[in-house]
């Protein structure tokens, strides 16, 4: 099938949204709203009151669809918000482990990251090249001025200026031992901290090229640890993965360990309160979220041992 549909002037968009039923103050106000964002940005929030026939429902108004954009672009502010600081953690965690032992340039060696394999290795060291060769930090500056035979900047500094897919590049090639050593910082298993980083990758993606979270199925999603060790993700509410509901109790479990005197979670409830005509339903929140053991805490989970209590041997991810 071929695509015949022809562009429209910003005037001719809206006169096709107030010929769909679109409610407005004016046709002036629905061109200023599609001049500043756009209108194939916008449909995404008029989307879920659309009809069959392509018009939308009786009473959808143009307040009501700006709503929907406006807590959306607020939602991604909250979330990359959680995600810097749970990316910076496990940052300096990555590092302690890895330089310890193998020392401030062991990334270089790919047998000292056995988790990639040779194309996604030498595709980490290019980006980290790239990424120094574009810089313009003065510690990257003093370090090559200095060090003059050296053409690689040690692991600490490396990860300054990684971005969070590449960090989390490092992370899937380091030994088993240090994820699990990592991971027990934050109270999960290797195989659940790796899923919930995954996520983050994408989510932040998202919300850097200004993409909608709210009434998104997330195609990557956290792994919810197992109810016999962590009944507090199952009971009385079960935490589900496939929505942003799952994202944002991940993000409000690790941010009780990395950052506990953060106000994201009241900053959470107050975006909600002021947009509370926004259905929560949408973005996988159940009526009864605010139940869940994990959404109630405002202490440190307690962390796991540093020596796993299982593993893929003895059946079963914690």
């Amino acid at each position: 099938m071929k695509y015949t549909k022809p562009a429209l002037t910003f005037p001719d968009q809206a006169d096709l949204l107030l010929k769909r039923g679109l409610v407005a103050p004016s046709r002036q106000a629905i061109i200023e709203k599609l001049q500043a964002v756009s209108y194939y940005r916008l449909s995404a929030y008029w989307f879920p009151f659309r009809q069959p026939d392509d018009t939308l429902k009786p009473g959808t108004t143009l307040e009501m669809v700006w709503r929907r954009y406006t807590f959306d672009r607020q939602l991604r502010c909250l979330v990359l918000d959680a995600i810097e600081r749970v990316e910076i953690s496990v940052r300096t965690q990555l590092v302690c482990q890895h330089s310890l032992k193998h020392g401030p340039f062991g990334y270089l060696d790919r047998a000292k990251l056995p988790g990639l394999n040779v194309t996604d290795h030498r595709d980490l060291l290019n980006r980290i090249h790239d990424e120094a060769g574009r810089s313009r930090e003065d510690f990257v500056r003093h370090f090559f001025s200095k060090y003059t035979s050296e053409t690689d900047l040690p692991l600490w500094m490396a990860c300054e200026l990684m971005t969070f897919g590449a960090m989390f590049t490092l992370f899937r090639g380091v030994e088993t031992s240090a994820k699990q050593t990592i991971a027990a910082e934050y109270g999960v298993a290797d195989r659940v901290l790796e899923s919930w980083l995954a996520t983050f990758n994408q989510v932040r993606n998202l919300c850097a090229h200004h993409a909608r979270l709210w009434n998104r199925a997330f195609g990557v999603r956290p792994q919810i640890p197992r109810p016999n060790k962590h009944p507090d993700w199952h009971h009385p509410v079960a935490i589900t993965n496939d929505r942003l509901f799952g994202v944002m109790t991940v993000l409000h479990y690790l941010l009780l360990r990395v950052a506990p005197q953060s106000q994201w979670r009241q900053r959470w409830e107050n975006l909600l309160a002021r947009y509370a005509d926004i259905p929560i339903a949408a973005m996988g929140f159940p009526a009864n979220w605010k139940d869940s053991p994990l959404w109630q805490t405002t202490a440190l989970p307690p962390a796991l041992p540093t020596t796993p209590s299982a593993s893929p041997a003895s059946g079963g991810t914690p």
